[in-house]
């Protein structure tokens, strides 16, 4: 029986531990059969599941819907700002700024309680917000969204990990699938909430909204348990590795996001940011190996079948997020659509990927394995974008497309979850889940960047001089043709990459417990 968990809802009091009271999910030290030990106890108090689900909910809904809020707004602000060969910085800025800072904000948790870290990730998460609405100059507007971009990238992480912390095991996989739909429905969503407030309103509404949010958030998260004296408080520190990671990451995605219309492919600038992003990289790589407590989980990449799946989930996150990048501007631009018609031609996309996520769990509930519906997954999504390649842009083609992308996009990241988990085993749960995070982070940022810098060179920007006005529907469409072409290849790779990632027996790993899992081999023709 859970110690005290009767008595604490007889009492009517919210079941929350305090942080460090429980063994974590990143542990390894769960009893093998908490589950079975919480189906005989009983259910949580109602105020418990409000206290903690209004605590991390908002945060997790602001983390997720700022990716994409403006990507329906880009035309407006470009319009207002100028500069449209510039805006793909709007989400690229913020995009990078999380990347770099979730690994950061998960050791930081670690040492000095979440509670605590997310309480800060929530100021400078409106501290950024209060700045993009006052930005006079899309510059301005750029850097004000890497400083929400600082704070945003704790928002999440800290939602999930402060789950695997406050609330005991036997009912974790209950509030991680309500967190999951927020995730999904809020980063789909976004187009659709920014393209209303753009048609009826100004855009920095957007901003101004967090606000309150915000303030709400950080209220019902300093009523959270205060956090134990944590025993990571005191572990080494790995500062050089957190300076080579953001310095690799940002040079990295300023050559994709720039080369071509900032500057000429075969140019010094172009040299030197190329060789800066490689240098820090393997610069990175060789520090991360010999460092004891690395910032970066690199040994979970060396596990078999891994590098596999991470790069599936790559390819699932650029596709994902150029596609939500791109097909907006695509609909305001070339088909003089407003931003909220923009917005409601994304919903299949949302629609789809509920769908196919819901596929995949009956499917692999049904079945008892992960991992062959992926690539299935994959290659309908690059199917559908090329069609949006090659057919005409009419709605009859759109919203199709669109909704067969998003179900085969909710194919994707519950495998890459359970196959990471498993193979990583339960001693290294929490690296595991930091580095897929960081996987799908650092490919929604690199395809936003460089599948936005591509469309912008085909359209023949130069330094930042394209005006939305100035620009004719026609030669919109061929530009995005041949980007939808191109994100169509990509996507295609990450079908292979998932064929290549390993299929995982279900059964055969509750049956063993915390033993790792071995893939099932494959058949011919898989």
């Amino acid at each position: 029986m859970p110690p005290a968990r009767g008595a604490s809802a007889a009492a009517g009091e919210p079941h929350l531990l305090s942080e460090g009271s429980l063994p974590s999910s990143t542990t390894g030290t769960e009893d093998a059969h908490a589950d079975a030990r919480g189906a005989a106890a009983d259910e949580p108090a109602r105020s418990s599941f409000a206290a903690l689900f209004s605590a991390v909910m908002l945060p997790m809904f602001m983390g997720a819907v700022d990716q994409t809020l403006l990507v329906t707004a880009t035309p407006r602000i470009a319009a207002e700002l100028g500069g449209l060969a510039q805006t793909s910085w709007i989400a690229a800025g913020y995009l990078l700024a999380s990347t770099v800072m979730a690994p950061l904000y998960g050791r930081l948790g670690d040492r000095f309680g979440r509670r605590n870290v997310m309480l800060v990730a929530l100021v400078m998460f409106a501290l950024g917000s209060l700045a993009c609405a006052l930005a006079p100059s899309l510059r301005l507007l750029v850097a004000a969204r890497v400083l929400q971009g600082l704070g945003g990238g704790g928002l999440m992480v800290l939602s999930q990990a402060l789950i695997g912390e406050l609330v005991p095991p036997w009912d974790r996989p209950r509030y991680q699938g309500y967190f999951a739909v927020i995730f999904t429905t809020s980063s789909v969503g976004g187009p659709l909430i920014g393209g209303f407030v753009v048609h009826h309103g100004d855009w920095r509404w957007l901003f101004l909204a967090n606000l309150p949010l915000a303030a709400l958030a950080f209220w019902r998260m300093s009523l959270l348990p205060r956090p134990h004296p944590s025993a990571q408080r005191h572990a080494p520190y790995d500062p050089l590795g957190f300076v080579l990671f953001a310095l690799c990451a940002a040079s990295a995605l300023v050559w994709f996001g720039q080369v071509g219309h900032g500057f000429a492919l075969v140019s010094l600038p172009s040299a030197l940011i190329a060789a800066a992003a490689l240098g820090t990289g393997v610069a990175l790589a060789l520090q991360q190996r010999r460092h004891a407590n690395a910032f970066l989980p690199l040994d979970i990449l060396r596990l078999p079948g891994v590098p596999w799946v991470c790069a599936s989930v790559a390819g699932f996150a650029g596709t994902l997020f150029g596609l939500l990048f791109l097909l907006p501007i695509y609909l305001q631009v070339a088909l003089r659509a407003n931003a909220l018609d923009a917005g409601l031609q994304l919903l299949p996309l949302t629609a789809g990927i509920v769908v196919g996520s819901t596929l995949n769990g009956r499917y692999s509930a049904r079945t008892g394995t992960s991992g062959r519906l992926p690539p299935f997954g994959l290659a309908l999504a690059a199917l559908a974008i090329l069609a949006l390649a090659l057919l005409p842009p009419l709605p009859g083609v759109i919203t199709p497309a669109a909704a067969l992308c998003g179900v085969g996009f909710g194919t994707v990241m519950p495998n890459a979850q359970l196959a990471t988990q498993i193979l990583a085993g339960r001693q290294r749960l929490g690296a595991a889940a930091a580095l897929l995070s960081l996987t799908r982070s650092s490919g929604a940022t690199l395809g936003t960047a460089a599948f936005g810098g591509l469309a912008f060179v085909l359209l023949g920007s130069s330094e930042g001089s394209l005006q939305v006005g100035q620009l004719e529907p026609a030669r919109v469409m061929q530009a995005f043709h041949i980007v939808f072409g191109v994100l169509a290849g990509f996507a295609a790779l990450g079908a292979f990459a998932a064929w290549r990632a390993p299929r995982m027996d279900l059964r055969a790993h509750a049956e063993r417990g915390s033993a790792p899992t071995p893939a099932l081999p494959r058949r011919a023709g898989e």
